[in-house]
């Protein structure tokens, strides 16, 4: 990232680049001492050139890796054809897109909304839940996260992302995750959307039983509350399915995407089944979403997905590095659960100065929650570059 040309007040010229970025801000996320500067495939380049493994895929965006050139060639060629196009009007690439992901996600969705981002899709689908049923209670999950807008944060547990911003939405209600008995409890018919995640992310990497996605589906059925499933870290390929809920045969009526869909590219993605209804023309919208650059990387991207068959990759690969993991001998593991490509390593102490070791040994992983370390490669991530991976954790565990 280069200086701005123009230096704000109190920012002196040529800093480094993570200087910059603290001086000007990040999103709320604080930058670490590392600048990277290239990437192929799974892996990265610092500002010195020092090669690293991404184990974390830019927070499980980069579905496809760094610099694919199925991916670049499509974002270079729409960029020189058009950019920008309101969606008051028909574009190309925005009507391929919507019926080839059609054709990709489960049966039983009948309309997409393209929006920019996972948070986006949250929203979006809590409004169109409540516009749905007339309602406006909400059931989420404890240890789930579902984004950092107002509705998608009061759907968020957490307490550290959720308090510096109360009061948030009222009638949102947690329970414990994978907990029949208590989604069965709160579930009642005021509930407009019961929101959980297939596998939880940033809560741990938890897989949600098939008898408990089962029973939320029959749930929301029955007391006519909308399901709404929060795929936006597991879909596109991320668990070995193009999609969780495929593993246990569920058909949610509200489906979250984001982070792999367009590999990298900013972009989301709500499908809405039937018994979502009409939603009123103009009730919900997006000046960005469905964009024909976006458009043009999704497609690229869920072109890729499917004729290099990743998903079933995923599968194969993801089994075969969490066997690897789960054999690494160390008294500090709690745990090691995950599915497909999406794995983590629980500890019984913080997982803060692991992670640190490992991006030390060129190894770049996430944490997911205080002491869970959190593996989200690229699904084109190949298993030598995991046998170093499995290297990396075995030495810093022990």
């Amino acid at each position: 990232m280069s200086t701005p040309s123009t230096q704000p007040s109190g920012i002196e010229p040529n800093v480094s680049a993570v200087q910059t970025e603290r001086a000007l801000g990040s999103g709320g996320v604080r930058p670490r001492e590392r600048t990277f500067v290239r990437g192929k495939g799974a892996l990265l380049w610092d500002e010195s050139d020092r090669r690293f493994i991404d184990c974390s895929a830019a927070h499980g965006t980069a579905s496809l890796g760094h610099a694919h050139p199925a991916l670049t060639r499509a974002i270079e060629r729409q960029a020189g054809r058009l950019i920008a196009a309101t969606a008051a009007f028909a574009n190309d690439q925005r009507s391929a897109y919507m019926s080839e992901l059609s054709s990709a996600l489960p049966e039983g969705f009948e309309r997409l909304f393209l929006c920019n981002s996972g948070t986006e899709s949250v929203e979006a689908a809590l409004k169109f839940a409540r516009l749905a049923t007339g309602r406006t209670s909400v059931v989420a999950c404890v240890r789930g996260f579902h984004g950092r807008t107002m509705g998608a944060l009061s759907a968020t547990h957490e307490r550290r992302y959720r308090e510096p911003f109360a009061p948030l939405v009222p009638g949102f209600t947690h329970v414990p995750y994978d907990r029949i008995d208590k989604l069965d409890a709160a579930v009642t018919g005021e509930t407009a959307a019961v929101v959980l995640e297939p596998v939880q992310g940033e809560g741990g990497v938890r897989p949600a039983s098939a008898e408990y996605l089962q029973a939320a589906e029959r749930i929301c059925r029955e007391r006519g509350a909308m399901f709404v499933a929060d795929e936006v870290q597991t879909g596109f390929g991320r668990t070995g399915r193009m999609f969780a809920v495929e593993r246990h045969g569920v058909t949610p009526d509200l489906l979250c995407m984001a982070k792999g869909i367009a590999s990298g590219f900013p972009m989301g993605a709500v499908a809405l089944g039937g018994r979502v209804g009409e939603i009123p023309a103009g009730a919900h919208g997006s000046t960005f979403g469905g964009n024909p650059l976006a458009c043009a990387a999704a497609r690229a991207t869920l072109t890729t997905l499917l004729e290099q068959r990743l998903p079933e990759r995923s599968e194969a690969l993801g089994t075969w590095f969490r066997d690897r993991l789960s054999a690494i001998e160390s008294s500090r593991v709690r745990a090691v659960r995950g599915v497909g490509l999406m794995n983590a390593i629980e500890l019984k102490e913080r997982s803060r100065p692991f992670l640190d070791a490992l991006e030390e040994r060129g190894v770049i992983a996430l944490a997911a929650g205080p002491n869970v370390m959190r593996f989200l490669p690229p699904l084109v991530v190949l298993r030598e570059e995991l046998e170093e991976v499995l290297c990396a954790v075995s030495e810093v565990l022990a």
